[in-house]
């Protein structure tokens, strides 16, 4: 068992006590536990929103990792309560072919943060550091000026003001197969396992090279790369969004319970018959 998992500290954000009894036998954190850790953490990240939009800071997150890693699960509980004209999604395709003509940074600028908002990345710029450069969607040319780039690009951003933060999630081979694996046999998860995923399977020690070099190039004090361990998705995503919310000074500004006046009594309107409207069948 990790040391991290003995430590008997509490979370800087929740106060919870990490011990052995809120893990299983596997070392994995309990669904009880998670489930209300995660609420303390999703009511916090409400009050971060709230911080955003009164000082209008610009804010970009930018969650990367190998396949089945875990991004797109902590993603989703950030915005699962939180408010989407503040907290956005960003998750580009395949660029165009005109997009293929521009700076190679220039669609990705669209879609940084105004004022007032928290861009999450699910993927990034990045993507020509790992999944180009093993795949062979960029030349050894293009890879190399991003890698010259990509450093000076992030301190224009920061110096501009900025706040970016730049996750990695980091998952085992034998974790990342298992997923494959489950995505496989459920078909509600089958959309994850794209084409790319089963070619990147047989390309685990390129991609570990890549991600090696691209962390020597773009580690920097500015914007530094952070690891989240991902093999339990259930810690990484406490792991991960509680990190959020140490990296952004942030008070408390949520409004008091709003007390909601008497209601209006009726003119006496008459609505139309209910027949005349199509109603969705009652199946349940």
């Amino acid at each position: 068992m990790n040391q991290e998992i003995k430590s008997s500290q509490p979370s800087p954000i929740t106060g919870f006590v990490q011990s052995p009894e809120a893990y299983n036998k596997k070392g994995r954190l309990k669904t009880a536990v998670y489930e209300s850790e995660l609420v303390n953490l999703q009511e916090e990240l409400v009050k971060l929103q709230y911080w955003v939009k009164e000082k209008g800071l610009r804010v970009g997150i930018i969650f990367e990792g190998r396949d089945a890693a875990g991004k797109g699960g902590v993603i989703k509980r950030i915005v699962e309560r939180t408010n989407p004209r503040i907290v956005r999604v960003v998750a580009l395709g395949i660029p165009t072919e005109r997009e293929r003509t521009q700076w190679y940074f220039q669609r990705w600028v669209a879609q940084l943060p105004a004022a007032g908002e928290i861009a999450l990345f699910d993927r990034s710029w990045y993507t020509r550091a790992i999944t180009g450069h093993v795949m062979g969607f960029c030349t050894e040319a293009e890879y190399q000026e991003f890698m010259r780039s990509c450093p000076q690009f992030e301190r224009m951003l920061v110096r501009s003001g900025t706040i970016l933060l730049k996750y990695w999630f980091s998952v085992s081979d034998e974790e990342q197969e298992n997923r494959f694996q489950q995505r496989s046999k459920d078909p509600k998860r089958r959309w994850k396992l794209s084409p790319m995923d089963i070619k990147s399977r047989d390309k685990w020690e390129e991609y570990s090279k890549a991600k090696d070099r691209m962390f020597d190039y773009t580690d920097i004090k500015q914007a530094p790369w952070y690891v989240v361990n991902s093999d339990d998705k259930k810690r990484a995503r406490l792991n991960c969004i509680s990190h959020i919310l140490t990296q952004i000074p942030y008070e408390n500004i949520m409004p008091d319970p709003i007390e909601l006046p008497s209601r209006k009594e009726g003119t006496g309107y008459i609505r139309p018959p209910i027949t005349e409207q199509t109603f969705v069948p009652e199946i349940y």
